[in-house]
């Protein structure tokens, strides 16, 4: 890929921080652009040029999307919490849905050609227990997933009205860590399986609940697609190529689904450690499965998971986790 300048909001947050190494290690200028309120000032690397800043800024944005030309803006700046948008409905509408419009209204004025967005499994609500194409009915279960919705339709017209092109990532559970430590999870909270397994194996938190298990599935308990987070920064400049002559919508995962349980084993496994646990009751809204079908994905851009084995995935999370006890520090 001929060396290209990108500019990726939210790229100081878990999984942004990461495409922002793939696209440094592919030889392209990146500038972020974040305000830190989920995001690590540390987790942008100091040869990236940072602008700290809002989406409802929008002299700064305009002033940053000037500064061109761009061969595309890659979009992650989000809440992501289910619960809390359940809680909090119009908060993630505005966040997600609002400033995400901001965005892709000022790289339509800025001649931006090529915009990569953010998306979600949470699209499909509870989708049954095959794995999920981008054929699969729609039907978000939460605002956090229609704040998602919602923007994937302002690129649809922003595309078929003014040729912004544009590829919409529909996510399954990221997880793990960079191989070479430069960058891993570090939410506050943290609400993600496999780091939760991962602090209560080392002893850093209270043992951990298990929410539910008496779903119809093999040991009784939910079952996720987890990509690692690598793979997924490395399927988005997989797509990239195609948006010059397109708009594209792919689900990201790597089609294989591990339960709670076996979450849990794994980490076992890899830590040599026992992981305290107890039995809660079902959480209010959680499918019993969720695994994608990247299929399109593979076949129309050549992308390919090297992280198929959970345990694998695991041990980068485990060692993140174990070389940044604190995360990326006292910010």
């Amino acid at each position: 890929m001929t060396p290209s300048r990108f500019l990726v909001t939210g790229g100081a947050g878990y999984v942004g921080s990461h495409v922002v190494l793939a696209l440094l290690d592919a030889g392209h200028e990146v500038v972020v652009f974040d305000s830190l309120r989920t995001g690590h000032r540390a987790a942008v690397p100091p040869q990236v040029r940072f602008v700290h800043g809002d989406l409802a800024d929008l002299p700064l944005l305009d002033s940053v999307l000037a500064d061109g030309p761009w061969d595309g803006v890659l979009h992650f700046a989000a809440l992501s919490l289910v619960g809390e948008s359940m809680a909090q409905p119009l908060m993630y509408m505005s966040a997600n849905g609002a400033l995400g419009f901001n965005l892709i209204d000022a790289c339509v004025r800025h001649g931006v050609k090529r915009f990569v967005f953010s998306s979600t499994a949470a699209l499909f609500g509870s989708a049954g227990d095959a794995p999920i194409d981008e054929n699969t009915n729609i039907d978000p279960g939460s605002p956090y997933g229609e704040s998602k919705l919602v923007v994937e339709r302002a690129l649809y017209w922003a595309d078929k009205i003014h040729g912004l092109r544009s590829a919409c990532l529909r996510y399954f559970n990221a997880a793990g860590s960079d191989p070479l430590g430069r960058a891993g999870e570090d939410h506050r909270p943290e609400t993600h399986l496999i780091p939760l397994v991962i602090d209560a194996a080392l002893g850093r938190r209270d043992a951990l609940t298990l929410f539910g298990q008496d779903y119809p599935t093999p040991d009784g308990s939910c079952i996720r697609d987890y990509i690692h987070v690598s793979d997924l920064a490395q399927a988005h400049l997989a797509v990239l190529p195609l948006l010059k002559e397109r708009s594209v919508t792919f689900n990201v995962g790597t089609g294989r689904g591990a339960s709670n349980l076996e979450v849990i084993r794994s980490v076992e496994r890899v830590s040599g450690l026992t992981v305290p646990w107890n039995l809660g009751a079902r959480r209010p809204g959680d499918p019993a499965s969720l695994v994608a079908s990247p299929a399109l994905l593979m076949r129309e851009t050549g992308w390919r998971p090297e992280y198929t084995e959970l345990d694998k995935t695991v041990a980068t999370a485990l060692a993140w986790r174990q070389d940044h006890p604190v995360g990326y520090g006292d910010e």
